[in-house]
């Protein structure tokens, strides 16, 4: 029996799709880490009950910490993207969050100005406000904690392994923190991150997405939770053939679930036919209930898979859309802009390329 309804909705299922093929499905996989982070900020004396936390966010990480604040009894704020929509911010508020909603005018930058106008009404509340604790999903390692236990249940149905994790890497504490604990149990398990186009995080950001960029994997902002070399492989995926594997997800295999889903589905599928001796699990990290309208309802969606492969590169220079792969063989990256990170009373900058400076502000955005 569970004491919150945060707790029965984080356990996620192993489920054998094919062969060698499994998908790691979870309702909200956000809520690992949201959860584990507020009990440890609590156990160590960071925040205090009743205290209000915040982030940035435009969906599951918002949602996790308002179920994470509403078990806790905290206070939440969330800032969010223009992308959120009325039902997902109902929820928000029903949970007891308070909600604020940057708007940003229409146009080619509008994900890079969104970051800015998100992350700068974040430094004027942490300016003006009192007991405001800012979770920093992107930056503070306490995220990693509460995956712990999704690496003891892939330790229990794959014992050492070997086999491979695939997932996006988003702010890099999913994958990561799963990774970390598996190997940290002796686990031969070789990570595959998953990444958009327009993404700095792996150095995709000059190749375009004629489409849109996918959300939630990728950032065009510089992520210190990202540890580079824990990753053996990267795949880089457009939003075409990421809709098409979506929809082949729930058309094959009966799962109805999100678009980074869709994306790690079809990199997983391209790693399992290569090694169809060793095991491939796949991170579901939420349902499909979000993408009704813009991705299960596209016509573009309908068709197949079959013919989609990715192009193997040896550097990133060699990045080809609509998708690609490379060995990464768990090197360490310095995205653009990370030397210029550096950390002040609140928190950390960087500069987010090709984006003109807000009034009286540099180009420095607060991350």
């Amino acid at each position: 029996m569970f004491d919150h309804i945060a707790d029965a909705m984080k356990k996620p299922d192993v489920v054998r799709l094919d062969r060698n093929l499994y998908v790691l499905r979870f309702e909200m996989m956000k809520l690992y880490s949201a959860i584990e982070a507020v009990r440890r900020l609590l156990a160590e004396g960071v925040v205090r009950p009743g205290d209000t936390l915040m982030d940035s966010s435009s969906g599951t990480y918002g949602h996790s910490l308002a179920l994470a604040c509403h078990k806790f009894g905290m206070q939440c704020r969330i800032v969010c993207s223009t992308k959120i929509d009325d039902n997902m911010r109902r929820q928000f508020e029903m949970l007891g969050a308070r909600v604020d909603q940057v708007e940003i005018p229409p146009g080619p930058l509008v994900d890079k100005m969104d970051q800015r106008a998100r992350l700068d009404r974040v430094a004027e509340i942490l300016d003006t406000e009192e007991n405001v604790h800012w979770m920093q999903q992107y930056h503070d390692d306490v995220h990693y904690l509460g995956y712990q236990a999704c690496a003891e249940l892939l330790h229990g149905e794959f014992g050492g392994g070997p086999f491979n994790l695939v997932g996006g890497v988003g702010t890099g504490a999913s994958t990561g923190g799963i990774t970390t604990y598996l190997r940290g149990m002796g686990a031969d398990v070789t990570l595959v991150g998953v990444q958009p186009f327009e993404s700095v995080t792996f150095g995709s950001d000059p190749v375009e997405d004629p489409v849109a960029s996918i959300a939630g994997i990728g950032s065009p902002i510089v992520m210190r939770n990202v540890r580079y070399e824990l990753y053996d492989r990267v795949h880089w995926i457009g939003f075409d053939s990421a809709a098409a594997a979506t929809t082949a997800l729930l058309r094959h295999h009966a799962v109805y679930a999100g678009m980074s889903s869709g994306c790690n589905y079809l990199a997983a599928t391209w790693e399992a036919a290569r090694a169809p001796e060793r095991p491939c699990v796949f991170i579901a990290a939420d349902t499909g209930h979000r993408y009704a309208d813009n991705v299960y309802a596209r016509a573009e969606a309908d068709r197949g898979i079959e013919a989609l492969a990715p192009s193997r590169i040896d550097s990133l220079d060699q990045l080809s859309f609509p998708w690609s792969v490379m060995d990464w063989e768990r090197r360490d990256y310095r995205p653009a802009g990370a030397e210029r990170l550096r950390t002040t009373r609140h928190a950390r900058y960087t500069v987010v390329p090709d984006v003109p400076p807000t009034p009286s502000r540099s180009k420095e955005v607060l991350l």
